[in-house]
C-alpha cells in the first residue's frame, strides 16, 4: 500500500516546491508522511466542512490548492477557521498537503487547464521566469564521456524546450598531480598526469541540482570531479505565471463573454468596457492576476481573464485590452482535475474522491 510520502513525492516531482512563490507554504502541512493511504480527497480549499467530508469518506489524506495554513500560526485554541479545521484535521488524524504556486507555475498546471476549457492553442507562458535554470561543466575521461552524457541526461540534464539529451562537447587536454593523499583512478601519486580529456556543458532547471550532481559523481571515474556550476539569467519558458492562446475563431466581446460563461461555468463576468476590436488573442491566470495586466498588453492580447483585480487596476487596461474578473474561486475551480488526473495514472491502488464542497466563500444575488 502506498504511504503518504509516496503521493507527495509524486506530485513535487510534477510541480516541485521550489517553483512556489516566496510568500506561499505549499507542501504536506499537517500528518505524518510515513502513514498509508488508500483514500483521498482533492479539494480547492480546505475547510471545516472538507475535513467533515473526508472523514465521512474515510480519506487519510486532502490534497489541496490552496494552503490552509499560509502564515505561521503561534497558537492552536480554535479563534478562528484555520485554527479549527487544522485541529480537526490532527484528531482525526487526516494529512493536509497543498499544491499551490508551484501547481500555478509549472507549463502544464492552472493556467494549461483554463486554457483547455475555453480550447486556447498556440499556447506559451505569459510571464517566463529567469534565473530558473542552471548549465554544468564537467570534465571527464575520453572514454568516460558517454556514459557521464547519458547519466546527466537521465537525471533531468539536457532538456531545452522540445529537445531532449541536448549538450555540448570538447576536447582537450587536462593535467593533475595526485598528492601522497589521493587515491586516483588513473595516474600515481607525486607524478603529474596529463589525460586527454571531454569537457560536457548541459543545462537543467535548479531544482533539479542534487539530483545531477549526484548522478556526475556516480558515473564520473575521477575521486575529485572537476566541473563548474552556475545559474543562468535565461528566460525558462516551461516555467512562469499566466498563460497567453488563440481561440480558433474570432469574436465580438459579447459573444466570447458568453463563451466564456458556458466554458467557465460563470454567472458573471466583471469586465472593463469593450474595445472596439474583435478576440483572438486571450491571456489568463488563475487566481489573483493583477500583476500580469502588463505583460498582457505587451503580449498583444485581447483580452485578460483573471481574478481579484481591484478598482484602480481596471483603469490599467487603457482600452488596449478587456479585462475580465471571473473571479478566484470560478478560475481555480478545475484545478482538481489536475490532481485527480496526476494521482488516477499512478496510484491505482488508492480510491480518489472529488471534493463536493463548495468551498466559495463568495455569494451573488
Amino acid at each position: 500500500m502506498s504511504k503518504i510520502k509516496d503521493i507527495v513525492q509524486h506530485l513535487e516531482s510534477i510541480a516541485p516546491l521550489a517553483y512556489q512563490e516566496s510568500y506561499d507554504n505549499a507542501g504536506l502541512i499537517v500528518g505524518d508522511a510515513n502513514k498509508k493511504v488508500s483514500n483521498i480527497l482533492i479539494t480547492l480549499d480546505v475547510t471545516e466542512e472538507v475535513i467533515a467530508e473526508a472523514i465521512s469518506k474515510n480519506c487519510e489524506l486532502i490534497v489541496a490548492h490552496h494552503p490552509i495554513i499560509f502564515k505561521g500560526l503561534k497558537k492552536l485554541t480554535g479563534c478562528n477557521y484555520v485554527e479549527r479545521t487544522v485541529i480537526e484535521a490532527i484528531k482525526n488524524d487526516i494529512a493536509v498537503y497543498a499544491s499551490h504556486t508551484n501547481l500555478d507555475n509549472i507549463k502544464n498546471g492552472v493556467n494549461a487547464k483554463i486554457a483547455e476549457k475555453l480550447n486556447l492553442y498556440n499556447t506559451e507562458i505569459l510571464s517566463p521566469k529567469k534565473g530558473s535554470l542552471a548549465k554544468l561543466s564537467v570534465f571527464v575521461p575520453k572514454e568516460n564521456a558517454t556514459a557521464l552524457k547519458s547519466a546527466l541526461h537521465d537525471a533531468g540534464a539536457g532538456q531545452i524546450g522540445a529537445y531532449e539529451d541536448c549538450a555540448f562537447e570538447s576536447v582537450g587536454i587536462g593535467s593533475f598531480l595526485p598528492t601522497d593523499k589521493a587515491n586516483p583512478s588513473i595516474g600515481k601519486q607525486g607524478k603529474l598526469e596529463t589525460v586527454e580529456e571531454h569537457k560536457i556543458e548541459v543545462i537543467f532547471p535548479m531544482h533539479l541540482k542534487n539530483k545531477v550532481l549526484s548522478a556526475m559523481n556516480q558515473a564520473h571515474p575521477y575521486e575529485e570531479v572537476a566541473y563548474y556550476l552556475h545559474q543562468l539569467e535565461n528566460t525558462y519558458h516551461d516555467l512562469g505565471s499566466g498563460m497567453i492562446g488563440e481561440i480558433e475563431m474570432e469574436m465580438k466581446a459579447k459573444d466570447f463573454f458568453d463563451y466564456l460563461k458556458e466554458r467557465m461555468g460563470l454567472t458573471v463576468i466583471k469586465h472593463t468596457k469593450e474595445i472596439n476590436r474583435k478576440i483572438k488573442r486571450v491571456a489568463i491566470c488563475g487566481g489573483s492576476g493583477a500583476f500580469l495586466i502588463s505583460q498582457a498588453i505587451n503580449k498583444k492580447a485581447d483580452i485578460y481573464i483573471s481574478s481579484d483585480i481591484k478598482y484602480h487596476e481596471f483603469f490599467d487596461a487603457e482600452e488596449r485590452l478587456i479585462i475580465a474578473d471571473i473571479g478566484h474561486y470560478e478560475s481555480e475551480r478545475f484545478t482538481n482535475e489536475i490532481f485527480y488526473a496526476i494521482l488516477k495514472e499512478n496510484f491505482a491502488n488508492i480510491a480518489l474522491h472529488l471534493g463536493q464542497t463548495v468551498t466559495n466563500p463568495i455569494k451573488y444575488y
